[in-house]
């Protein structure tokens, strides 16, 4: 495994130095690394005054870790990372796997320490934006459902921005329109800074939407709710576990750990369980070798009604529907 120790920022004195980490070189707008590490193509662009691109579509031919220590805690970096393969973000060994089907939006406040492992063979197509965060200020300042939150919001002492979450189809699809073109020309240059303006004003218009945290997480708070998700995904087949118990497990305060949870993860630790069990109920339901009441016992329900109830309500058709579709 090769371990690269890097940072980024809205300026471009990162380049240099991670294209020298990558045993590579840059030329243009391009980051040249050896065939031997990854193939494909790595190109950053400064969009405007506080905004940088870095656009990615490779394949990596060996291990890599990846851990930003970033320089500043003034900016915001929007990981959207689409790899097919083995990626995860990872703190104290705990990981978060990442990735085509899994968290493939990742906001992560440059204050914090992040580790990325990707494996061997793993294709990643991502863009990274990374925006300043007095320029995220200017923006959300004209959205009115933000203006109180704003200030304490972009604070670093008060607040921390961290979200991992699923891209909408709009993002998806303005990724893969992106994808389609010649890396590296007038017009590629043009959609993708038209690409990334979309995105972020995607971005902050989503934020009123969502449950607006306050808070800030340092790398062991991180490593804490990694870790419970795991716990919780580990376990699906069981019941939800109580709050007190994992909290404890975190070693947080229920309401310390709730809040936290809910700002890292995007749902509380009960919907986040209960959702993840339905899509295990739906890959057994399509595996064929179980009935509906082999599935609700398996992942226990308190009875085959509740099940259909949850199902129905989560996926929108009966799971009777749903086998007959099959």
């Amino acid at each position: 495994m090769k371990t690269i120790t890097h940072h980024y920022g809205t300026d471009l004195q990162w380049v240099n130095s991670l294209a020298t980490s990558y045993e590579g070189y840059v030329e243009g707008n391009f980051i040249k690394v050896p065939e031997h590490i990854h193939t494909g193509v790595r190109y950053f662009l400064p969009c405007s005054e506080g905004i940088v691109a870095f656009y990615i579509d490779v394949e990596y031919n060996m291990d890599i870790e990846l851990i930003q220590k970033n320089l500043t805690d003034d900016f915001v970096g929007i990981y959207y990372n689409l790899t097919d393969g083995v990626a995860s973000v990872t703190s104290d060994n705990i990981e978060n796997i990442v990735g085509f089907q899994k968290y493939d939006l990742a906001v992560i406040d440059s204050s914090l320490i992040s580790h990325y492992l990707v494996k061997e063979g793993s294709k990643t197509f991502a863009l990274c934006i990374f925006i300043k965060k007095d320029i995220i200020k200017s923006f959300a300042e004209r959205i009115p459902s933000l203006n109180k939150f704003i200030n304490t919001l972009t604070n670093p002492e008060k607040n921390t921005i961290i979200r991992f979450d699923k891209m909408s189809s709009i993002s998806y699809n303005l990724l893969a329109d992106l994808r389609k073109l010649e890396v590296g020309d007038y017009t590629f240059n043009l959609n993708l800074m038209a690409t990334v303006n979309l995105l972020i004003a995607e971005y902050l218009n989503n934020i009123p939407s969502r449950t607006i945290i306050i808070k800030t997480v340092n790398e062991t708070d991180l490593a804490a709710i990694f870790k419970i998700k795991s716990y919780l995904l580990n376990n699906i087949y069981d019941p939800f576990p109580s709050i007190e118990t994992i909290a404890r497990e975190a070693h947080m305060s229920e309401s310390k750990f709730k809040l936290l949870f809910k700002k890292i993860i995007g749902d509380t630790p009960n919907s986040y369980f209960m959702n993840n069990k339905l899509i295990k109920a739906k890959e057994l339901l399509q595996g064929g070798q179980h009935s509906i009441a082999d599935v609700a016992n398996k992942l226990n329900f308190a009875d085959n009604s509740y099940f259909t109830a949850k199902f129905k309500n989560h996926f929108g058709v009966l799971p009777k529907t749903f086998i007959e579709q099959l």
